[in-house]
């Protein structure tokens, strides 16, 4: 983002709400200026719509701005340090087995905001259900048919990559998630974690169910 938009998108979050006389001042800009980035980010979805301040005395109405809850993915964040640390106390806390029984309750409820598609669906519509899911999760999934007449799911990110590569069990997580998503067991082939350049599942058509 441009240096200016996002001092002032730091501005408004250290003080909740400025106008762009505040604003102005404190990047020491012309108010016009000001206005010009304002309107590039009201456009973007990242300030609220100007609200009028009442005045004390009587003069020309000042405009207040805010951001929209939309401008917070600005911000540094610390999810996988969180994560990481997080994962690393449940496995040091319990059994293995009790592990994997959570991380599998975790799958199952990601697979639970899916919309998957009944019983009588063919293999390609619940293979397309499944990668629209996924890319709203993040992971750039596509899908493809295979000379052997079987399919291959392939996602080319992983959403928790810097935690992965110390909790395999997040691989282990995202197969049994895909399972769930297609309704049938998957075969698991190169994965991001081990080098390879995508995390694929082969799917045949008399895949096991799952």
């Amino acid at each position: 983002m441009q240096a200016t938009r996002q001092c002032i998108l730091e501005l408004l979050r250290d003080a909740r709400v400025l106008t762009v006389e505040e604003l102005a001042d404190r990047l020491e800009l012309t108010p016009v200026t000001v206005r010009h980035h304002l309107d590039i980010l009201k456009s973007e979805g990242l300030v609220e719509v100007p609200e009028v301040r009442r005045r004390a005395a009587p003069g020309r109405p000042q405009y207040t701005f805010q951001l929209t809850p939309s401008a917070q993915a600005f911000f540094p964040k610390n999810y996988q340090s969180f994560a990481n640390l997080m994962l690393s106390e449940i496995r040091e806390s319990v059994p293995a087995e009790q592990m994997d029984r959570i991380m599998d309750g975790v799958a199952a409820r990601m697979a639970a905001e899916a919309v998957i598609p009944g019983p009588r669906a063919g293999t390609q519509e619940r293979i397309q259900a499944a990668v629209d899911y996924l890319n709203t999760r993040g992971y750039v999934a596509e899908w493809g048919r295979e000379g052997d007449g079987s399919y291959t799911l392939r996602t080319h990110n992983c959403p928790y990559h810097e935690v992965s590569h110390q909790h395999g069990e997040l691989c282990s997580m995202d197969l049994k998630l895909v399972a769930q998503l297609l309704g049938a067991t998957p075969k698991r082939g190169e994965q991001l974690s081990s080098g390879g350049s995508c995390c694929a599942y082969v799917i045949s058509e008399t895949a096991p169910p799952q």
